[in-house]
């Protein structure tokens, strides 16, 4: 038999291999610090090979000191200075419009210094890769910039958002990416720089040891599982024990009442308390109640 400490090795074993690119936390790990990760993710979904990315950092807080801060997934740069905000959203509430213009907004408060022109400031690309087609046209990828209403020209103004659509899986290069988004086995993965990280990650100890979070949150959730069951179980066994004391009373209640109309009816003190299950005071107490 296995000890505890192995089975539950086995068990976050099993947690971390099961993880998938489309699980937050595990999309962060994959492409933290993974310039060859990031550059071929973003080379796919805006179809620009030429994309070299610099810098690519997780969990990026962008601190408002005039209202809403913001959390970004990733983060990345290229070598034009561009900056590319990846969000996985597996909720349709995660991914509105109006986040994806706080967050385009929010890159260039951060990014344009002080002393900088307006002609200074960074491109900036939000993407949302969503689970479910969020826009509902049925289309792999939602390419949104400003355009001017009369003349349907592009408004020039350096910002893009992008919604990507999970469920389209087609064998397109980027439908190539989102089953790799999906997929937990890093010998089926389509793209080697997904593969090599994820064998790291999911294969050796230092991989498994960088997931401290991953296994925190594993443990959190079994926890939690584990207080709901005892929960449970003390509410059943309460629940239990108000049953019994309910038809505890219900039957008091009734033997009174068949007590009561012994008395009534003229039988001794004796006969009622062999036949009404009461005690000799019991009935004795009924029936100075009953002369009174």
């Amino acid at each position: 038999m296995q000890t505890n400490e192995a089975s539950q090795d086995n068990e976050i074993k099993q947690v971390i291999r099961s993880l998938c690119m489309m699980n937050n936390r595990f999309m962060n790990f994959m492409l933290d610090d993974n310039k060859e990760a990031a550059q071929v993710f973003l080379r796919v979904i805006l179809g620009d090979d030429k994309i070299r990315v610099r810098n690519v950092r997780i969990q990026s807080f962008i601190q408002n000191i005039y209202g809403h801060s913001s959390q970004l997934d990733i983060l990345a740069q290229d070598s034009k200075g561009r900056y590319f905000n990846v969000e996985v959203q597996r909720s349709d509430e995660g991914a509105p419009a109006r986040r994806a213009r706080f967050y385009s907004s929010i890159l260039d408060t951060h990014f344009l210094q002080p002393s900088k022109l307006y002609e200074e400031l960074p491109d900036t690309y939000v993407i949302f890769i969503t689970e479910n087609d969020v826009l509902r046209d049925n289309l792999p990828l939602y390419d949104i910039r400003r355009t001017i209403k009369q003349s349907a020209k592009d408004f020039e103004d350096g910002s893009h958002i992008i919604y990507v659509n999970s469920q389209r899986r087609d064998d397109t290069a980027l439908g190539k990416l989102m089953q790799d988004l999906y997929c937990t086995e890093p010998e089926k993965l389509h793209y080697r720089e997904f593969a090599e990280r994820m064998e790291f990650l999911k294969y050796s100890k230092e991989g498994e040891e960088k997931m401290t979070d991953v296994i925190e949150e594993y443990a959190a959730r079994k926890a939690e599982a584990l207080a709901k069951e005892v929960a449970k179980e003390v509410a059943k066994e309460a629940a239990k024990e108000a049953a019994k004391e309910a038809a505890k009373k219900t039957a008091q209640e009734k033997n009174i009442e068949f007590a009561k109309g012994l008395l009534a009816d003229g039988m001794s003190i004796e006969f009622t308390v062999r036949h009404s299950k009461l005690s000799e005071a019991e009935v004795r107490e009924l029936a100075s109640k009953l002369t009174a």
